[in-house]
């Protein structure tokens, strides 16, 4: 075979664009999970760092503003967007994402691409359609702005790109001000917080070593005792004190979950839904590492999660449980533990900065669906806690039904519980208020990090 054929017969390797064009277009056809859709086009076509920056950048911020580029591209599109082929429908999306939201790439640059790539997917009448598209649009920007009499929620909506519904709903339990605050947070991109391992070192030492490095800014978190903000330190997981087991990739908001179990050295402890480990260990840590941890998930792939983690950081006293939640009366006898940890299953709508298709995917009819399960949990899992132990129930989510009217539910029927107050080191003063009627909700406005739900629940003696 002459050097010509093979050269020929070689796959071509695909674009930052093209790249964010297939994950969009999976995203837009089967649902798929953006975050690990994109992981597994870019190990199959790998990219130049810059390129994988730009194609992160395109797929997240595409899907982030979602309802706002289908708004403006449908008084573009003649015969409406949804009546387009999935992959051009996207193509649009990606492109008018960069011309109205990435000042850096050139508008001749952003067309020029997608025409190419319609023209190699498709026929001349697409990309015809593409350019004119995208001329058009490029031509009528001044016109790129909203209307000036929609109504609140509306405005809202498509201003900070969100579901109309979930708008709605969080004015009503919020109010507008604090939902339009957080709506625009989860645009913000996520900022890198780890948590460090006292019982390798203090959070001082490990700044000075972050700092000593050079290679990242890091400074001590405002939120979490034991959490550090990194900024341009890269991935963390793959720096050497991650594998020495220095510390932990955690946000901030989750960290105060177990200091707000506030477990001891000697502790029989029960973490009913652990995976991927993060409180198990940080709980394991806080006990230093004396006594026993029992981390349960449902799934096995995912109970090797927390095995690696515990291996990680050298922690000997995490067992593994691979179970149903709601089946583990059926394994321990009645008031087995000083502590457990309800890290509920829930809608995620805390962590809208971090996945951005959360915001698309969820219903109300699941929210009422999930609200379900976490009762059966609840109920399943309190009578394992021995007299005058402690309870936490935590979720990601800032959705009331599934935080305090679960919790005052639960108080209500079983009158030998009652809130306690979270102590916790350093707690922001706009917070300790709160914790000290026994809850502490974290919404994502406030410290830009994850919408987090805490409830510690003291069974009497």
């Amino acid at each position: 075979m002459n050097k010509d054929k093979k050269k020929a017969d070689k796959p071509r390797s695909l674009s930052a664009r093209e790249v964010a064009l297939d994950v969009l277009t999976a995203v837009d056809q089967d649902q798929a999970y953006s975050n690990l859709l994109l992981n597994q086009v870019l190990q199959k076509h790998p990219l130049e760092r810059a390129d994988v920056g730009l194609a992160t950048e395109i797929v997240y911020g595409t899907i982030q503003r979602l309802n706002t580029i289908d708004y403006y591209l449908g008084k573009l599109v003649s015969k409406g967007l949804g009546k387009l082929q999935p992959w051009v429908r996207n193509l649009l999306r990606l492109s008018f994402y960069q011309l109205h939201y990435l000042d850096r790439v050139p508008d001749h640059a952003v067309v020029s691409e997608a025409v190419n790539i319609a023209k190699r997917r498709g026929h001349q009448g697409i990309s015809g359609m593409v350019n004119a598209v995208l001329r058009n649009a490029i031509r009528r920007k001044e016109e790129w702005q909203l209307p000036q009499e929609l109504p609140t929620a509306q405005r809202i909506a498509l201003q900070h790109s969100h579901p109309l519904w979930l708008v709605e709903r969080w004015m009503r339990q919020l109010g507008a001000e604090r939902t339009e605050r957080i709506c625009e947070a989860n645009n913000v991109p996520p900022h890198v917080s780890i948590r460090t391992n006292p019982l390798k070192q203090s959070r001082e030492e490990l700044l000075r070593l972050l700092e000593a490095s050079g290679n990242a800014a890091a400074m001590p978190s405002p939120l979490a005792p034991a959490g550090v903000i990194v900024n341009g330190g890269g991935n963390m997981a793959l720096t050497p004190w991650y594998a020495e087991g220095l510390f932990t990739i955690q946000d901030e908001s989750s960290m105060l979950v177990a200091e707000a179990l506030a477990p001891a050295p000697g502790m029989t402890v029960l973490d009913c839904c652990a995976a991927p480990g993060g409180k198990t260990t940080h709980i394991a840590e806080l006990m230093g590492d004396k006594g026993v941890i029992y981390a349960c998930d449902i799934h096995e792939h995912k109970g090797g999660l927390i095995e690696q983690a515990a291996h990680r950081l050298q922690l000997d006293t995490i067992r593994t449980i691979i179970a149903d939640a709601r089946e583990l009366s059926k394994r321990f006898e009645p008031e087995s533990f000083d502590r457990i940890l309800l890290d509920a299953p829930c809608s995620g709508l805390g962590v809208i900065r971090r996945k951005p298709d959360l915001k698309w995917a969820k219903s109300v009819a699941e929210i009422r669906e999930i609200v379900a399960i976490q009762r059966e949990l609840l109920e399943e899992v309190h009578g394992l806690l021995r007299p005058g132990g402690t309870l936490i129930y935590s979720t990601c989510t800032i959705e009331k039904e599934e935080n305090e009217s679960n919790v005052m539910n639960f108080i209500q029927n079983h009158p030998n519980y009652e809130l306690e107050a979270i102590q916790i080191d350093g707690l922001p003063a706009e917070l300790a208020d709160s914790a000290n009627t026994g809850i502490l909700q974290v919404h994502p406005d406030q410290f830009l990090s994850d919408g987090f739900f805490i409830a510690k629940l003291h069974k009497k003696q």
